[in-house]
């Protein structure tokens, strides 16, 4: 009986915690001056209004040696995304002005920072093809993961 009930409570809390991560709104990422986001991957739910973007740099580097920010947008928009905001330059947070492909971003931190950003989460669909990463130059081959919109 004991294992029974263990089971069932077992069960019980998985299903909830299922529950708290299909209603995931928040994308929280920390860097590093190692170029190396803490998680590869990231789950947010279709049905947010409104999703959070928190990211911790861990590092001591400042962001003109070692910046780092988060950016979303579809996954084959990536490479388009860099190669305009290496252009765009530091003074612009390394991102194109205005990029309608840029579906959100923070701002470029350095070590011992924090930032915030909010975006609509009508711009994300489940079951899209969603890239986070950094677009300091260079640093989105290694600072990048898949973000998943769950239904």
């Amino acid at each position: 009986m004991k294992r029974f009930v263990i089971a069932t409570l077992g069960l019980g809390l998985l299903a909830f915690g299922g529950a708290a991560a299909a209603s995931n709104c928040t994308i929280k990422l920390s860097g590093d001056d190692r170029m190396q986001f803490d998680q590869k991957e990231v789950t947010v739910s279709a049905s947010c209004k409104t999703i959070n973007i928190e990211l911790a740099h861990t590092g001591q580097l400042p962001a003109v040696a070692m910046g780092h920010n988060v950016v979303v947008s579809a996954t084959a928009d990536v490479s388009a995304i860099n190669s305009a905001g290496a252009k765009a330059g530091a003074a612009a947070g390394y991102l194109p002005k205005d990029e309608p492909k840029v579906l959100a971003a923070t701002d470029m931190i350095g070590g011992g920072e924090s930032t915030r950003a909010t975006f609509n989460g009508s711009k994300l669909k489940a079951g899209g093809d969603y890239t986070f990463f950094c677009s300091f130059p260079g640093h989105a081959a290694l600072m990048k993961g898949k973000l998943v919109v769950a239904p």
